[in-house]
């Protein structure tokens, strides 16, 4: 596949968080590549994306979503569990770099309209109060006792020349 765009990568890699049970609506992709990146890719480049990934039939349009196709999901097998995603994006263009179109594929034409509505629908659900399980979850500072948790054990004879 020529040429490989960084949002080629980050959109199968959003299209495998969010699709994993059944075909991903437009909101759900966008959720999962904020999550994968920390930032949504703009309007157009995403467009774009889609149009070349279903071009090359890596992904496809299924009961009004989408989901990756096999070759897609090839291409993402042997990723290292514990890779940053950095590392994910680039072993992914790796794999994009030489996967070669094989025959005629339904192409998804979405305008720059349609992945507007979707990034501003899923900014008002990242706003609202109810849980977003998208969203990771903050970690506890390293610091804090839990509670419960006991002094580390000294023994008598240590305590005895401190007191003295």
């Amino acid at each position: 596949m020529y040429p490989v765009h960084d949002v080629d990568a980050i959109l199968l890699l959003a299209l495998s968080l969010a699709a994993k049970r059944r075909p991903a609506e437009l909101v759900e992709i966008i959720a999962a590549a904020e999550l994968t990146q920390g930032a949504i890719p703009p309007e157009t480049k995403l467009s774009d994306a889609f149009y070349r990934l279903s071009e090359y039939g890596l992904i496809c349009a299924q009961d009004g979503g989408y989901t990756l196709t096999p070759d897609a999901q090839l291409i993402l097998t042997g990723q290292a569990k514990k890779a940053k995603t950095p590392e994910r994006i680039y072993d992914i263009k790796e794999h994009l770099a030489d996967f070669h179109l094989n025959g005629e594929h339904a192409i998804i034409l979405l305008t720059v309209e349609q992945i507007a509505e979707a990034i501003a629908a899923h900014q008002t659900t990242k706003k609202s109060t109810g849980k977003n399980l998208l969203i990771p979850k903050p970690k506890p500072a390293e610091d804090l006792k839990r509670p419960g948790q006991r002094k580390p054990y000294k023994s008598f004879a240590t305590r005895r020349r401190k007191e003295g």
